[in-house]
């Protein structure tokens, strides 16, 4: 949600550009800053080179990674290095499956790839974790998810569903 609005903001800025109001695009500017400030600082989770899901209600990170951590990269809100380390978990076999990836990272305690938000396969979350990896020249990494969702659409005659599970890919699987 956060990085939606940092979008919003980013836009209403560049709104105010075009119609040549430099003040409000400094306050719109200054709005998306401070949301990006927010999230890098009580967001990132260091350890784990990744995005909280949240914040509790204790101000505490809900410390799970899953796929809408990719939405700030389809937003363009993390640093060139953040993008990077956030690039190489989305990848990995913990949150790629091989078609998609996962809403929810497979050494997460909830997972389950059966899940509807606890570990299957999103094909339009793919999709805009693929475009905010693009948005960073992550180009090994679009190819890599995209040919997976592709693959994945062959399979389903070309109209690939809503979701599907999270199951990881084997070399005659069928998602």
């Amino acid at each position: 949600v956060q990085g939606y609005a940092f979008a919003a903001y980013q836009g209403m800025a560049a709104l105010a550009v075009r119609r040549g109001d430099d003040a409000k695009a400094a306050h719109w500017s200054a709005l998306a800053e401070r949301i990006r400030q927010a999230v890098e600082t009580h967001f990132w989770m260091p350890d784990r080179d990744f995005y909280a899901l949240a914040i509790d209600g204790e101000g505490k990170q809900c410390a799970v990674r899953t796929s809408n951590a990719g939405h700030l990269l389809y937003v363009g809100l993390p640093s060139a290095e953040r993008a990077q380390a956030l690039a190489s978990q989305l990848l990995s076999a913990h949150l790629h499956s091989g078609w998609g990836v996962r809403t929810l990272a497979d050494d997460e305690i909830p997972f389950n790839p059966m899940s509807y938000h606890n570990g299957s396969i999103w094909p339009h979350d793919t999709a805009l974790c693929a475009s905010g990896l693009a948005r960073y020249h992550e180009r090994d990494s679009v190819v890599k998810l995209m040919s997976g969702m592709f693959e994945a659409a062959v399979r389903f005659n070309m109209r690939l569903p809503e979701l599907f599970c999270g199951f990881t890919r084997a070399a005659s699987d069928s998602p």
